[in-house]
């Protein structure tokens, strides 16, 4: 998802796939329902969140041999995160640590059914 936005530089690709990772995981075991992913990029900033059907905020646990290192995780890899009602559940979001990597250029996509070009990941 983020390679298509534009972002190039493996160790923060790296970086952000261990927090999806870790939402992911969480919202799977915790919120009950299916849960979504989604990323917004503006200015070099990346937003990634993910939203279940839990009503149960996250909160840091004491790793064990079934979990616990999510939230641990995220902070020590990621800029910042909270969480906000979303639908009757939660969004977790997570603000990645600005990007570092070669300069940062908006991929092209084809925006459906129309032929004409966009920017990615611009609102």
């Amino acid at each position: 998802m983020l390679v298509g936005l534009g972002f190039r530089d493996e160790l923060w690709l790296e970086q952000a796939a261990l927090i999806v990772s870790g939402l992911a995981a969480n919202a799977v075991r915790h919120g009950g329902a299916c849960p979504s992913l989604a990323a917004e990029a503006h200015d070099g900033r990346v937003l990634l969140s993910v939203a279940d059907g839990s009503a149960v905020v996250p909160r840091q646990h004491t790793p064990d041999g079934s979990g616990g290192r999510g939230l641990t995780i995220i902070e020590a890899l990621s800029a910042g995160w909270g969480v906000r009602d979303h639908h009757g559940g939660i969004q977790v979001w997570v603000e990645l640590t600005p990007y570092a990597g070669p300069p940062f250029t908006p991929a092209l996509r084809r925006q459906q059914g129309t032929g004409s070009l966009a920017s990615a990941g611009r609102g």
